[in-house]
């Protein structure tokens, strides 16, 4: 694997770990203020723009008033493909 494929690895590597963090964290109902609370809107600050993609095409499964996000999931498997492929160059 090149440099450059190397790194790309590295940064989607770290970026699916931003995805997996901000799903752990969003089971969490911290108050404004907290480090908490400032941690789970970075988080969300830099991971929207890319699961939003995923959200206008697999709409939020209702279930009474809240539901499931698989967007995060669908974002992942993505990621996960692309790191697989860039293994292979």
């Amino acid at each position: 694997m090149s440099g450059f494929v190397h790194l790309i690895y590295l940064a989607i590597s770290v970026y699916a770990w931003l995805i997996v963090a901000r799903a752990v964290m969003s089971w969490l109902d911290p108050r404004p203020g907290t480090t908490v609370h400032r941690l789970t809107a970075g988080l969300v600050s830099v991971t929207e723009p890319y699961l939003g993609l995923f959200r206008r095409v697999i709409p939020m499964a209702r279930i009474g008033r809240s539901g499931p996000d698989f967007s995060a999931v669908l974002g992942l498997l993505v990621l996960l493909i692309v790191m697989q492929l860039l293994t292979r160059l």
